[in-house]
């Protein structure tokens, strides 16, 4: 690319600036949840906001919001069908603008203990571990795109753990958001039940991964490279 890479991370952060402005002016979310455009219907409908999602998501509209907008406007079923396109749509945005513009310029910056070792995690462990963030939430979805998109993790596995990971919450907040009308069915009592177990179970794990991550960083993350080189990178030695 022409561009270097402290110059992309300037476009990459104008972008990220920007977009979040525009979710601050114009509220998107609230454009979606009422059911906009207004002349669309059925799968057309669905369709149109399955790709609004995920360019709301990369803006840095909070998935929560779009889920139980999701639910309200077309049911569980399309609902989830647009919420996880748009899920995975979104974290492919985030990926690919974090790969591009910002990966060169911040890995340098991977040099804390612990940013090595999470680093080496989602290198080396890409898929299980993004399957462990999305199905434990506790970190922000737009935080873990763009921390997978500086690592070494490979853009299918990353996709495919997004896609598989986020199913459960998902269904989730789409349940939540299509019975929110009756706030006592045993839909929305499960539903939101797992929410907060979900957020509860989110905040043991990712404190066990906090401790993970300071362990193998003080004893055996010195072992391991923070960059590994590829496999396929590594001649074998003849006899």
């Amino acid at each position: 690319m022409l561009l270097s890479p402290k110059a992309r991370l300037a476009y990459l952060a104008l972008i990220l600036l920007s977009a979040g402005v525009s979710v601050l002016l114009f509220e998107p979310q609230r454009l979606l949840s009422a059911g906009w455009p207004p002349q669309l219907s059925g799968a057309g409908a669905v369709l149109v906001f399955g790709l609004a999602y995920g360019v709301c998501t990369a803006a840095l509209v909070p998935r929560p919001i779009l889920n139980l907008a999701a639910g309200a406007l077309f049911g569980t079923q399309a609902g989830f069908a647009a919420a996880l396109g748009g899920t995975v749509l979104g974290a492919g945005l985030s990926f690919a603008l974090g790969r591009a513009l910002g990966q060169e310029a911040l890995r340098p910056y991977v040099r804390g203990r612990w940013l090595k070792a999470a680093d080496g995690q989602l290198s080396r462990h890409g898929f299980r571990s993004m399957l462990a963030i999305r199905l434990f939430p506790g970190m922000p979805f737009v935080v873990a795109n763009y921390a997978a998109a500086v690592s070494r993790m490979r853009c299918l596995p990353f996709l495919l753990a997004t896609a598989l990971g986020s199913v459960p919450n998902t269904v989730a907040y789409v349940i939540a958001g299509s019975e929110a009308t009756s706030p006592t069915s045993p839909a929305f009592l499960i539903s939101t039940g797992f929410i907060v177990l979900s957020a509860a179970v989110a905040a043991v794990v990712g404190w066990r991964k906090r401790h993970h991550l300071r362990a193998a960083a003080s004893g055996g993350g010195a072992a391991a490279p923070a960059d590994p080189a590829p496999q396929e990178e590594r001649e074998p030695v003849s006899a």
